[in-house]
């Protein structure tokens, strides 16, 4: 078996699902609108540069989640889709994704965005397993209230192979196990885990991961 991973952002759509769901939250006038958008804003442009506290990033973007009642975030996130994200989804990403399953192949959306704004993006590709940043409940449970705070480790940069190998002892399988390791990305913030498997692929890539994966000898493919 082979296992192939798919980062999220830019990489199977093309635009931010973290980014978009704050000027999304914006539009519905669910948070301030001047200092929520400025804010947004300002975090993706650290994380475009590769300077993004993960952690003050995660404080400002999961408030939003633990300030309203799950049945109106779930009613917020299926309008999300219908008008942010299912438009954005092209042929060319569902194809290079059912390549992989066609295949057989073990497939993970590895993602910093957090679990509720991607577990039906992931859904949506036909994809079973998402190693993403997961927001803290009041009591645990997956459909509980959130509490605004972070649950283990954020899927970032070091991160995401900290996720990945938690999930792969989950599965009962190592690195070792598989005949190749594919990583799709378009980060200068996932060299951590593009340098980590067999078959590092720079998808539609930033300036940085387009040189770097050029001076390395990956391969880079423009899906978009």
């Amino acid at each position: 078996m082979n296992l192939a991973l798919f980062d999220l952002d830019h990489t199977l759509i093309p635009t931010d699902s973290d980014h978009e769901w704050g000027r999304f939250l914006v539009r519905l006038g669910a948070v301030d609108a001047d200092t929520y958008r400025r804010k947004n804003d300002e975090f993706y442009g650290h994380y475009k540069a590769g300077t993004l506290d993960i952690h003050a990033f995660l404080q400002f973007a999961l408030a939003p989640l633990a300030a309203h009642p799950r049945e109106q975030l779930d009613g917020w996130r299926e309008q999300f889709m219908r008008e942010v994200i299912d438009p954005a989804i092209t042929p060319q990403a569902r194809a290079l994704v059912h390549k992989h399953l066609d295949a057989g192949d073990l497939c993970a959306i590895v993602t910093a965005t957090n679990s509720f704004v991607t577990a039906p993006i992931c859904a949506a590709f036909g994809i079973k397993h998402l190693i993403a940043t997961e927001p803290a409940t009041v009591d645990g449970l997956p459909t509980s209230a959130y509490t605004g705070a972070v649950s283990g480790t954020p899927s970032f940069r070091e991160g995401k192979i900290a996720r990945v190998e938690a999930w792969l002892k989950q599965q009962g399988a190592r690195w070792e196990d598989f005949a190749t390791s594919t990583f799709y990305s378009d980060s200068i913030n996932d060299l951590p885990l593009l340098a980590k498997v067999t078959d590092p692929i720079a998808t539609n890539p930033d300036e940085r991961l387009r040189h770097h994966a050029a001076a390395a000898g990956w391969r880079i493919m423009d899906l978009f």
